[in-house]
């Protein structure tokens, strides 16, 4: 077994490989789930409205309908008495065709009676109490369609309702309810498996002692997982055991189903005598990056196992996140179709204290932002502070060794 890494490549090669690597990797599948279920999914296909809507003409206030003409040159000094003879609610419809001098009173959402070509709103209108066959003062004249919504008025049958690649948000998921669906097809997620690897680690429920630390990048990486729009599977701490990884692994790879697209396994990944993963991957798979030219996080491993990507993160969450975030999510988010782009905002701010940087790679540092200034944080990799106090980070090209204060920086904002 090697403790080597395989040649250091610069970032951008990293994205190039990787973004390959998914394009041909993952295909791209649909799932069918209920309406219920399908906020914020990817619609898959084209929806077509199976139903008008409205499936009839309907009243779009209260009041009474009527035929149009019969309200011409009506007004509250010379009101128009129709008689009323029937009643319409929501649900239901009348039998009756209205004649000339005829109303029938209405409610909103309700099917326009046969005869009918407008409404008249109740605040114009007046009941005559007195009047034995319950008649109705008209109070307003009103042109014929007036408050009718018309058949196929707002969706013809036939009609594309949403496209492919729609975001189901309440509204959308509301068109779909609309039409009496129960299902839609949409973008499956992709699966990420997630291992956390190390002797020192343990889990929540577990005892603190002397050299051990509690696992932070399960739940870490898990977050950022939902975050691009995957689905995360947790499989638990695996010791610095060749075997014991190998054996997780290939549990993961030979899962009946096949769910999981991606496995993601941070630690293991350095060129020391107790990190493993591209041992494992070696005989089981193909490492296509074992090392990139990045601070931090260059021992990033990227490989394939069959038809599964896997990622080996550097242990350390702050480098762990950081290379997920570049490297990984962009990609992730472009399979599970939520967005091709991270929708990070970026702001240029005044840097307000010097920072020195390692010549010959490219560095990504965490920062904090106060009053609209930004303060590098200075702390190594593996500590776990940084991450409460971080807003973003910066980038810092290869060739810049200092980085003054008052300069102007590109932070991006988690």
């Amino acid at each position: 077994m090697g403790n080597e890494f395989l040649k250091i490549i610069e970032v951008e090669e990293a994205k190039k490989i990787i973004k390959n690597l998914f394009k041909e990797t993952y295909k791209l599948k649909s799932e069918n789930i209920p309406v219920e279920d399908a906020y914020n999914r990817i619609v898959s296909e084209d929806i077509l409205s199976t139903i008008d809507l409205p499936m009839f003409d309907k009243a779009l206030k209260d009041g009474y309908a009527i035929k149009s003409e019969d309200s011409f040159e009506a007004s509250e000094e010379n009101p128009k008495i129709l008689n009323c003879v029937d009643m319409v609610e929501a649900g239901s419809f009348s039998k009756k065709t209205i004649k000339t001098g005829e109303c029938i009173e209405i409610s909103t959402g309700a099917p326009i009676p046969n005869g009918a070509d407008a409404i008249v709103m109740v605040e114009y209108s007046e009941k005559l109490e007195k009047s034995p066959t319950k008649d109705i003062a008209i109070l307003k004249s009103v042109p014929p369609t007036e408050d009718i919504a018309k058949k196929a008025s707002d969706i013809k049958k036939g009609k594309i309702i949403l496209r492919k690649g729609t975001i189901l948000n309440s509204v959308k998921i509301g068109i779909l309810s609309a039409q009496g669906k129960y299902d839609v097809n949409v973008f499956k997620k992709p699966i990420v498996s997630i291992i956390s690897t190390g002797d020192e680690l343990l889990d929540k429920d577990e005892k603190i002692e002397l050299g051990k630390i509690y696992d932070v990048n399960t739940n870490l990486i898990k977050g950022a997982v939902l975050a691009s729009g995957g689905i995360p599977l947790t499989k638990g701490i695996v010791k610095d055991d060749y075997n014991e990884l190998k054996m997780k692994i290939m549990e993961i790879k030979n899962e009946d189903n096949g769910s999981s697209d991606v496995i993601i396994c941070s630690g293991g990944t350095s060129a020391g005598v107790g990190d493993i993963l591209k041992n494992v991957v070696d005989e089981i798979g193909e490492v296509l990056i074992h090392g990139i030219s990045v601070k931090p996080g260059k021992p990033t491993l990227v490989g394939k196992i069959k038809d599964k990507i896997i990622i080996g993160l550097p242990g350390n969450p702050v480098s762990a996140i950081i290379i997920y975030s570049i490297f990984i999510d962009p990609y992730l988010r472009l399979i599970s179709k939520s967005s091709e782009k991270r929708n990070n905002k970026r702001r240029n701010l005044e840097l307000a204290k010097r920072i020195h940087s390692a010549k010959g790679r490219m560095e990504y540092l965490l920062v904090q932002i106060k009053d609209d200034k930004v303060y590098p944080i200075l702390k190594d990799s593996g500590a776990i502070a940084s991450l409460s106090y971080a807003d973003a980070y910066i980038k810092i090209s290869k060739s810049i060794e200092i980085v003054d204060v008052g300069e102007i920086v590109e932070v991006i904002l988690f």
